[in-house]
């Protein structure tokens, strides 16, 4: 193991891993019962009875309460070392001041991500019922009654009939098209 560099290890480690996760794949597939019935090939909605298509967008608000999570679990992954390394007596026996400097850093973070926090709160992000919406209203000179006119007008579509042109027979015109180059070439 002395002659191999850290990559070397790094390496082995995730070859060690994919080996161990594709063999246990494969032996489950070799061992795994297969005998498929509807409720089995059904989708699994968290015990629901799946109703309708799968292919549904998600709402987007799963997503904003997902990154808020996130956010704060990051958050503890800061706190604990900060906790455990600054909390211990030898370091604040060597110098009182920093238990000061390290706790008002922490509130300096902690108040950073509760000022993103409070954004979104203001914001509506984290509200689960449906605002009520909103039609926008756009001044313009133009009166209602004309856009109420054209929005109650029935109006007849007619069918599209290409009209061809007499002005040349079709044969000419290729004779012509055949005869001028499509592109001009540019001397270097």
């Amino acid at each position: 193991m002395e002659q191999l560099s850290e990559f070397g290890k790094v390496f082995i480690f995730l070859l060690t891993g994919i080996l161990l996760v594709s063999f246990t794949l494969f032996l489950s597939h070799l061992l795994a019962p297969k005998k498929p019935t509807p409720l089995k090939l059904s989708s699994y909605e968290c015990g629901e009875e799946p109703t309708g298509n799968s292919w549904l967008q998600i709402n987007p608000r799963f997503y904003v309460i997902a990154l808020i999570f996130l956010l704060f679990d990051v958050e503890m992954i800061f706190i604990f070392p900060w906790a455990t390394i600054f909390g211990q007596k030898a370091i604040l026996a060597a110098n009182p001041l920093w238990g000061w400097i390290t706790l008002t850093e922490m509130f300096v973070f902690v108040g950073i991500l509760l000022l993103g926090l409070v954004y979104v709160w203001r914001r509506g992000d984290l509200e689960w019922i449906k605002p009520e919406q909103k039609l926008p209203v756009i001044k313009t000179g133009i009166p209602k009654s004309v856009y109420e006119r054209i929005n109650n007008d029935i109006y007849k579509v007619r069918t599209f009939i290409p009209e061809l042109r007499k002005e040349e027979p079709v044969a000419e015109k290729t004779a012509v098209a055949a005869a001028k180059p499509a592109f001009k070439r540019v001397q270097k």
